[in-house]
């Protein structure tokens, strides 16, 4: 665990924030529904009609309701390391909630699978490179065959002066979306200090290094990044 990924750990230690979660993923991330629909199109070209699915970061549960609402044979297995988060995702699912089993923890601590499909949505940027990519490859090993995985996550440019650019764009996308200036402040300011941003050509290394064949870039908007890429 980076310092970075604890510091945002902690904070789903506080029931308040854990309840008003749902509201921040789409103040700062452009086209969030869009992204968990193509992610479920890009499982969808591979897995079958039953497939099972892994999903890393699974607290909170939006992507888990969108698959489930669009492939009802679906069933996902959810880790996340904050046990509040992965309560928020069973109320999120509401009635599909049946359809996710739920662990709390990390990848080491998922099943063995093999899975017929991935996904690590807002998730990866918390880790250091190196850790990064274990983490990657331990969601391979898991995996079928040519499986794909999805990965999406904040990825941008990490030359000097190009980063504060990046982060204001980041706050600025926040507020025009409604985001509290102040609240918007922070945040910048806790992603300036404790994540680990890469550019998006080293994430997308970083995948390959992890044991992806077939890496793709399908979505890009103001500092995120998603890829698919096959085990």
């Amino acid at each position: 665990m980076t310092k970075g990924a604890q510091h945002f750990l902690d904070s789903f230690k506080d029931p308040a924030a854990v309840e008003r979660y749902t509201e921040g993923p789409r103040r700062f991330v452009p086209g969030l529904d869009g992204l968990h629909r193509m992610t479920g199109l890009l499982l969808a070209e591979r897995v079958p009609d039953d497939a099972h699915i892994l999903v890393l970061g699974a607290g909170g549960g939006s992507e888990m309701k969108a698959m489930a609402e669009a492939h009802p044979g679906w069933r996902f297995t959810g880790v996340d390391p904050a046990g509040p988060m992965l309560g928020l995702a069973a109320k999120v699912m509401g009635p599909d909630a049946h359809r996710a089993e739920l662990i709390e923890g990390y990848i080491d601590d998922a099943p063995a699978g093999p899975f017929d499909g991935a996904t690590c949505l807002l998730t990866l940027h918390f880790l250091e490179r190196e850790e990064r990519i274990r983490t990657a490859a331990q969601i391979c090993a898991r995996l079928k065959p040519g499986a794909p995985f999805v990965a999406a996550h904040g990825s941008f440019p990490q030359a000097a002066g190009e980063r504060d650019r990046w982060l204001d764009r980041y706050a600025s996308y926040a507020i025009a979306s409604g985001g509290d200036p102040d609240q918007v402040a922070k945040g910048r300011e806790a992603v300036a200090t404790h994540v680990a941003m890469l550019s998006p050509e080293a994430d997308e290394a970083v995948l390959r290094a992890a044991g992806f064949t077939g890496v793709e870039q399908f979505y890009a908007a103001f500092t995120w990044r998603g890829w698919v890429g096959y085990a």
